[in-house]
C-alpha cells in the first residue's frame, strides 16, 4: 500500500497544527460558528444529532493492520468503542468530543491517515474495487490510478471550492464492484486495440434527490492524460455549476441542464485548449505509484478442496464469504459486519483488534473495507480458512450472510444523523430478527437490500434490488419500498412500488416481495432477474396484500 515520503507527512502534520490552533481559537470564542464551520468541514467533522461526527478517509478501502489498531485505540480512547464504516470506505466516530478532535486527527497522522476533504465542498475520497489487485476478471488494478487522483486533488487550489461536493470512483472490472456509473466522475479501465491502458469516462452520475447514472461522455482517455481529462472536467463544473441552490449544485445538474453532447463538448475544448499547461501523467510516476502495489509475495501454492470433511458450518461460510482469488492456493475473504441484531457496518474496538491480528498472521498485514460495509482480507492461504473461520466467529464476525439479503446496506439514519427523516437501525434488525433462518436466507439466494434514512441516499437504497427509503409523515417514521436497482456491472435506478408503509410494517412487506419471487422464480434464477423478467405489478400486489396475521 502506499506509504508516506517525508513531504506528505510534513503536509498532514502542519494540516493537524493548523486545526488544533482553529478549534482553540473556536472554543475560545475567537472564532464563530459561521466561521469555524468550513474549516471544521475540510477536516471530516460534521455536528451530528446528539454530537460531532468525525468521518476518516480510507482512501480506496485500503488499511495497514497498525492503522487498524490505531482506528481501534481512538473509538475506545474518544469514542463508544465502536466505528462505522461506511459505502465510501471511509469510518465515521459517532461520539467524539469537539476538543478532543485534533489530538484525534494528530494520532491519526502517526500511522499515515487523516480526514481531510471527507467533507466540504471539494473531491472527496477516492474509491475503487475492494477486490483491486486480486480479482480474476480485471483488466487492471485500479488503486495506483486511485492514488494519483488523491494526490492530485488533495488541496487543489482550483477546486477546493467547487459548487458541491465530488465523488470519484475507479473500477478496472467489468462487473464495476465500485459502483462507478452513479458518481460525478466514474472512470473504467480499459485496453486499446493495440492493448494500450486508458479510460471510459462517466459523467453526472450521482443518486439523492435526483438519481441518475452518469452520461458516457469518452469511449477512451489514454492513460497520459488522465489528470489533464480530470481538470477540464471539473473546471467546466466550476465554470457553469449553480451555487444559488445546494439541490440543483451537482455536477449531474448540470449535465442534464446542458445535454451530455454539450457538457462532452465544453470538456473536450477545455482539454485542447489547455493541453500545453495541464499535467501529465508520466511513465516514470505512474511507475513509481505502481510500486507500492506491486503483487504481494506469494507463496507457491496449490489449489486444495478445503471441502473435504469440514462441517457443515464452515462449508456455509465457505461459500458465502470467501471469493476466488487470480493467485492458486489463495482465498479473500470477507468480515461481515452484519452479525444479526448488530448495526451494519459497525465494529468494535475488540473486532477491528481481532481483524488487525488475523491479518498479520494470514495476509501480509493488509485489510480492506469495502462499499458494502464489510471489511476483507484479500490474500489469505486457502490450508489458513478453518483457523480464520473460527478466529472470526469468536469475534461475531464471521456470520455467514455476505450477498444474501441481511448483508444490508444502512446509513445511520435518525439514530445519529441530523438530515435523517427516519431511523434504519431498528428495520434493520426488525430485518435480520425475520429472516434469521440461514436455510430460508440461502433459498433466497443473491438479493440487495439498501436503506436510507433519507433523500440524500448514503445507504444507496435507489441501487439495491430492494431498495428502502425513510421519509417523515407528520412527524412519524414511513418508508418507501423500490426494486429493481443496480449497481454492479448492470447499473440501473430502482423504481417506487407504492404507497410508503409504517415503520412496524417494513420486515413484513420485505417478507411478501421475497414470497412473490419464491412463487415466480425459475430454477436458480437470481431475485433481480425474476425482478426484470416478470415486472414490478405482481410484485406491488404482493407487497399491499393483507398480512396473513391481520387478516
Amino acid at each position: 500500500m502506499y506509504g508516506y515520503d517525508e513531504l506528505d507527512q510534513a503536509f498532514i502534520d502542519q494540516r493537524v497544527a493548523e486545526f488544533r490552533d482553529q478549534t482553540r481559537r473556536h472554543l475560545a470564542g475567537e472564532l464563530s460558528e459561521e466561521e469555524f464551520r468550513p474549516l471544521r468541514l475540510r477536516n471530516g467533522l460534521y455536528l451530528q444529532r446528539h454530537a460531532p461526527m468525525l468521518r476518516i478517509a480510507i482512501p480506496y478501502g485500503l488499511l495497514s493492520s497498525a492503522q487498524l489498531r490505531r482506528l481501534a485505540a481512538i473509538t475506545r480512547r474518544y469514542d463508544r468503542g465502536f466505528g462505522h464504516f461506511t459505502t465510501r470506505q471511509n469510518l465515521q466516530l459517532n461520539w467524539p468530543a469537539l476538543a478532543d478532535v485534533p489530538q484525534i486527527l494528530a494520532e491519526l497522522a502517526t500511522v499515515q491517515m487523516h480526514a481531510l476533504q471527507t467533507s466540504g465542498n471539494c473531491v472527496r475520497n477516492v474509491t475503487a474495487d475492494h477486490l483491486a489487485g486480486i480479482a480474476p476478471d480485471e483488466v487492471d488494478d485500479p488503486r495506483p490510478y486511485c492514488e494519483i487522483v488523491r494526490q492530485w486533488a488533495a488541496l487543489h487550489p482550483e477546486f477546493s471550492y467547487l459548487p458541491r461536493k465530488f465523488k470519484i470512483a475507479i473500477t478496472g472490472s467489468a462487473g464495476d464492484r465500485a459502483a462507478s456509473e452513479v458518481h460525478d466522475i466514474g472512470l473504467h479501465l480499459k485496453r486499446d486495440a493495440a492493448g494500450g491502458i486508458g479510460f471510459a469516462v462517466r459523467v453526472g452520475g450521482g443518486l439523492g434527490r435526483a438519481p441518475v447514472i452518469g452520461a458516457l461522455i469518452r469511449e477512451f482517455l489514454p492513460l497520459a492524460e488522465l489528470l489533464a481529462y480530470l481538470e477540464a472536467i471539473l473546471r467546466v463544473y466550476n465554470r457553469y455549476g449553480r451555487r444559488d441552490n445546494i439541490h440543483k449544485a451537482r455536477i449531474k445538474v448540470l449535465v442534464k441542464s446542458l445535454g451530455a453532447a454539450r457538457f462532452r463538448d465544453e470538456v473536450e475544448a477545455e482539454w485542447l485548449a489547455a493541453r500545453g499547461s495541464a499535467p501529465l501523467l508520466s511513465a516514470a510516476e505512474l511507475e513509481r505509484v505502481r510500486g507500492f502495489f506491486r503483487p504481494q509475495p506469494y507463496a507457491s501454492l496449490a489449489d486444495r478442496d478445503v471441502a473435504a470433511g469440514a462441517e457443515p458450518r464452515f462449508l456455509a461460510w465457505y461459500r458465502y464469504n470467501t471469493h476466488a482469488h487470480r493467485v492458486p492456493g489463495y482465498r479473500a475473504v470477507f468480515v461481515s459486519l452484519k452479525a444479526h441484531g448488530s448495526n451494519p457496518g459497525d465494529a468494535t474496538a475488540a473486532q477491528m483488534e481481532a481483524v488487525a491480528e488475523l491479518a498479520e498472521r494470514v495476509s501480509f498485514g493488509l485489510v480492506r473495507a469495502t462499499h458494502n460495509q464489510n471489511l476483507l482480507l484479500a490474500d489469505v492461504p486457502q490450508h489458513e480458512l478453518q483457523v480464520v473461520w473460527r478466529e472470526l466467529g469468536r469475534h461475531g464476525l464471521a456470520t455467514p450472510n455476505i450477498g444474501t439479503l441481511t448483508d444490508l446496506i444502512a446509513c445511520p439514519g435518525l439514530d445519529f444523523c441530523s438530515l435523517a427523516n427516519a431511523g434504519t437501525l431498528g428495520v434493520a434488525h426488525e430485518i435480520q430478527q425475520r429472516f434469521a433462518d440461514l436455510d430460508y436466507l440461502y433459498d433466497l439466494g443473491h438479493i440487495e437490500l439498501k436503506m436510507s434514512g433519507c433523500m440524500n441516499a448514503c445507504g444507496h437504497h435507489h441501487v439495491g434490488h430492494i431498495g428502502i427509503l425513510g421519509v417523515d409523515k407528520h412527524g412519524e417514521e414511513w418508508y418507501q419500498i423500490s426494486l429493481g436497482g443496480s449497481a454492479n456491472g448492470f447499473t440501473a435506478l430502482g423504481e417506487v412500488i407504492g404507497p410508503a408503509v409504517p415503520k412496524h410494517a417494513v420486515a413484513a412487506t420485505v417478507e411478501r416481495i421475497v414470497e412473490v419471487y419464491r412463487a415466480h422464480r425459475t430454477q436458480d434464477e437470481p431475485f433481480i432477474a425474476t425482478v426484470r423478467r416478470i415486472g414490478l405489478e405482481p410484485f406491488r400486489a404482493g407487497a399491499y396484500a393483507l398480512h396473513p396475521a391481520a387478516a
